[in-house]
């Protein structure tokens, strides 16, 4: 058992991956930010309705060399963990079946954004995925007039994203690979 485990406070040192995979199975999400562990609240129906038809849809239009799946861990070092809530990987890193991805496996990392991570995923996510070199990062967000695709493309230079498109009626893109997708096909039929 790890130090984490015997005391209801942060081990010395704060919370490593060593210490995420001593924690039971028990269905909470928790990722890691520089030694911290961030656990967020389950997430709600309309999310992952979303990311079920986000991942479906990405799935049909995946060309051979890349893999679709979601709420997979990618890990960025010891201290640094997150679990995107779909992601596009290289095809040989999927046929490990990983539990686990490392960034450079990643091509696409996707958040929807719920009220409890609107500042996570809005900005500390996407700065974290750039310096890690993730090539595209898309956000969807419920507004007012209905789901939104906001899609990002890394300047490596830089180490930030570059907005590529805010999609209302279809997301029509290029990278990482040609799709076309209506905006109501990942819209859950109950808003």
């Amino acid at each position: 058992m790890t130090a984490a485990l015997q005391s209801d406070y942060p081990p010395e040192g704060g919370w490593t991956t060593d210490d995420l995979d001593a924690l039971p199975e028990d269905g909470h999400r928790r990722e890691l930010l520089d030694g911290v562990l961030l656990m967020s609240p389950s997430p709600t129906r309309m999310h992952q309705t979303i990311a079920g038809l986000l991942m479906a849809a990405l799935n049909e239009d995946c060309p051979d060399g890349y893999d679709v799946t979601q709420g997979v861990e990618v890990r960025f070092n010891r201290t640094r963990s997150f679990i995107p809530d779909v992601l596009v990987t290289t095809s040989v890193a999927a046929a490990r079946e990983p539990s686990k991805y490392e960034p450079h496996e990643v091509v696409l990392a996707v958040e929807i954004v719920s009220s409890s991570t609107r500042s996570i995923d809005r900005v500390l996510k996407p700065t974290l995925y750039a310096q890690a070199e993730i090539p595209y990062y898309w956000r969807l967000e419920l507004e007012d007039d209905g789901l939104v695709v906001y899609t990002y493309k890394i300047d490596p230079v830089h180490e930030a994203y570059t907005e590529t498109g805010r999609w209302t009626k279809f997301v029509d893109t290029g990278e990482p690979f040609p799709v076309n997708l209506p905006i109501s096909r990942i819209t859950p039929r109950r808003v």
